[in-house]
């Protein structure tokens, strides 16, 4: 038998909301027991609490300023700051406070009565504890507005133990405020003293120092021995003439040196242009315009003419005069670069005499400006400790603003605030929903069983070639017009389509575990192909479990076994059924020291003889993943159809079943989706649910007009209408 091998392409996965709503549907009853569960839980546990009642009193606190300005200055206005509101709250929760609450209020001793702890009272950590876990501060927002609530089960205690507070953290404030002040006053005091015995001190040393050296009050004022103060004024003059006959030096020098580098025409022209010299620009001049005279001359004359010769002798002489000059010109600026260089020397010998005399006169009065400059720090320093200390005394005398004031005391609450009944009644409703739809995913998270076509598709990459719904009885009792047998009609259009060849005929429907319904699956289907006019047998293959007898009320005293072991013939062991195209061949009775019967060469031929007498040939088998059997029909029979039941086997189970049909070749047509409930799936319903409907109404309206040729024709649209989907 050669397998039809066909390819197919699994749906890509993506959640759609009705995957969700689908979630929730099929877990719907988990989700209502959780949330029945949390609700009523947390509505018994809230009329059980008792009840507390609830005082505020509300606070202004204010950092430390003083209502009227020191000494000139502005007061600044006081910025909000989270960091220091917080401080304030975990100030008014501290032991520092509460405990003082509990001494003034004899709390110990109260609660103690209270609790039938005897006559001894709570300790006081003990009282402490309880206390801060009924107090509750918070800040009205974007304000310094303090509330302080407190919760008791007496609404009096509990209005007394707010307002106490309040009052404790209030004192508690202005002590430390009056101890940190009058502190910090003693302390600037005793550094004023010792300051002042240190300036005194210093004083009596600069004076005999200064009398020790002869410093005038004049020069005492002015003159400082280190390198920032001004230095005397001969010194600057001199730097000053220095730097003066500095530049003029390098000034001549310069020029000096690039005139003795030019040429003899080179230097007259730049002596002419740089140097006012007016001799020497008159004999340029001159020698210039007797050059003109001769080249006239030499135009009309030779050489030996005597006006020519007479020419050139006073060129020569004029070019003579101003050599001499040039010379002296030079003469004369190298004597100015000698006298500046002189000039500069001389200045250098008095400015390094001076500063000599300046380091001198430095070194020798160190001591005293050194003494006069740590004198004037200690001044300096007792200066600013008497003004603080005026300031901070006078601040303390002067009327502070209420850094901490009471606006609002606490009153006795008349109704409870906990538990607050609506809320937690209204939390518990939303969190039991939570819970509820978290669980239900969770559990359909961890459940690893079929859900959905997508899930078969994708697992076994296989197609679904049908879906059956839940409730599926016999087709033969219910008739034709069942809406339950157009599920099957789809699965009969479907296999028609896969049938390559007309001679594979023989089909077998398997499964991986017990009761996913393969039985009743072949039983209908059969069912179905012999409404159409078909001449089926349906052969109950399950040796060890054989059911088909029992939904036909036939006898399977004999059958199958019967025949494989030559005890009977072909004819002895079919039996005919209500429906006249369909007949059955029970299981018989398997005996012990036969079970591989189904492997032998009489199967093997039986199969052959049963392909040619009937149209279409069903085995019903055993579950795949439990004997043998099932694997040895997949292997001799044409085509295999496996049954998944919907939410029943772990997916791994299925793929293994769909693996061993595989294994022994077996021609696995598709998959049938097995048991579905298409109440709390939509999906399923628009797959396979429309056609009942539609065809259970056509059918009710046209009960008279069919006959056997109707229902081949319908099959036959069936079969286009299933081709063009594929």
């Amino acid at each position: 038998m050669e397998a039809v091998k066909s390819t197919f392409n699994a749906p890509e996965v993506k959640l759609h909301f009705l995957d969700y709503w689908r979630i929730v549907r099929v877990r719907k009853t988990v989700i209502i027991a959780v949330f029945l569960l949390v609700v009523i839980t947390t509505t018994l546990v809230t009329f059980i609490l008792p009840e507390s009642f609830s005082s505020t009193v509300r606070i202004r606190v204010d950092k430390d300023i003083s209502d009227v300005n020191a000494w000139g200055e502005q007061r600044s206005i006081s910025q909000f700051d989270p960091y220091w509101i917080q401080t304030e709250f975990e100030t008014i929760q501290s032991k520092l406070i509460l405990h003082q609450v509990i001494t003034n209020l004899n709390l110990s001793k109260k609660w103690a009565e209270k609790l039938k702890e005897g006559s001894e009272p709570l300790p006081i950590d003990f009282t402490y504890a309880m206390l801060k876990r009924q107090v509750d501060v918070s800040q009205t927002r974007n304000t310094s507005l303090i509330e302080i609530r407190v919760f008791n089960r007496d609404k009096f205690e509990a209005a007394e133990i707010a307002n106490e507070i309040a009052r404790v953290y209030r004192e508690t404030r202005f002590s430390q405020k009056k101890t940190i002040t009058e502190g910090g006053i003693r302390t600037l005091k005793a550094q004023y003293e010792g300051q002042d015995r240190k300036f005194r001190e210093k004083q009596t040393e600069v004076d005999q120092i200064k009398e020790k050296l002869k410093i005038p009050d004049v020069e005492a004022g002015v003159y400082y021995a280190s390198s920032s103060t001004p230095e005397p004024e001969v010194l600057r003059k001199l730097h000053t003439l220095l730097l003066e006959a500095k530049s003029d030096y390098t000034h001549y020098h310069t020029l000096y040196s690039h005139l003795t580098n030019l040429t003899r025409a080179e230097l007259c022209r730049a002596l002419a242009t740089a140097s006012p010299d007016i001799q020497l620009s008159s004999l340029l001049e001159t020698l210039a315009k007797k050059e003109q005279d001769l080249t006239e001359l030499v135009e009309y004359y030779t050489d030996e003419h005597p006006d020519v010769q007479r020419a050139q002798k006073v060129i020569e002489r004029v070019k003579t005069q101003i050599n001499d000059r040039v010379d002296g010109i030079m003469e004369g600026l190298k004597a100015q670069v000698n006298a500046k260089r002189a000039k500069m020397a001389e200045l250098q010998r008095e400015v390094d005499r001076a500063k000599e005399d300046d380091i001198n006169k430095a070194v020798e009065r160190r001591q005293y400006f050194q003494a006069k400059r740590d004198l004037e720090s200690l001044g300096l320093i007792r200066e600013k400790l008497a003004i603080r200390i005026i300031q901070e005394e006078v601040d303390n005398a002067i009327p502070t603003m209420r850094i901490v004031e009471i606006i609002d005391k606490a009153e006795p609450s008349f109704k409870a605030v906990r538990p607050n009944k609506p809320m937690n009644i209204a939390l518990g409703i939303i969190v039991g929903l939570a819970i509820g739809v978290g669980l239900a995913f969770f559990i359909e998270y961890l459940d690893t069983s079929v859900k959905t076509i997508d899930d078969v598709e994708r697992a076994l990459q296989a197609p679904v070639l049908a879906v059956i719904p839940q409730n599926v009885g016999s087709l033969l009792e219910e008739g034709p017009d069942s809406p339950h047998a157009e599920a099957y009609r789809v699965l009969r259009t479907n296999i028609l389509f896969s049938q390559k060849d007309p001679k594979l005929n023989t089909i077998t429907v398997v499964s991986g575990g017990a009761g996913e319904g393969k039985s009743t699956t072949i039983f209908n289907l059969a069912t179905v192909f012999a409404q159409n006019g078909q001449r089926v047998l349906i052969v109950d293959s399950d040796l060890r479990r054989p059911s088909i007898h029992k939904m036909l009320r036939l006898s399977n005293s004999i059958g199958l076994t019967n025949y494989l072991l030559k005890q009977n013939t072909l004819e002895e062991v079919i039996q005919t059924t209500p429906l006249t195209t369909l007949d059955f061949m029970p299981s018989g009775k398997l005996p012990s020291s036969s079970m591989g019967v189904l492997s032998s060469a009489q199967m093997k031929e039986l199969i052959r003889e049963l392909k040619r007498r009937y149209d279409f040939v069903f085995f019903d088998s055993p579950p795949i993943m439990g004997v043998s059997d099932a694997s040895i029909l997949s292997s001799e029979v044409d085509m295999v159809l496996q049954v998944i039941q919907y939410r029943r086997y772990p997916q791994p189970m299925t793929i293994r079943a769909k693996q061993m049909i595989e294994k022994v070749g077996g021609n696995l047509l598709g998959i049938v989706l097995n048991n579905i409930n298409m109440a709390s799936d939509e999906n399923y319903y628009y797959y396979s649910g429309y056609y009942y409907d539609y065809y259970s109404k056509s059918e009710d309206a046209e009960a008279d007009k069919g006959d056997a040729k109707d229902q081949k024709a319908r099959a036959e649209t069936e079969r286009v209408e299933i081709k063009s989907k594929y």
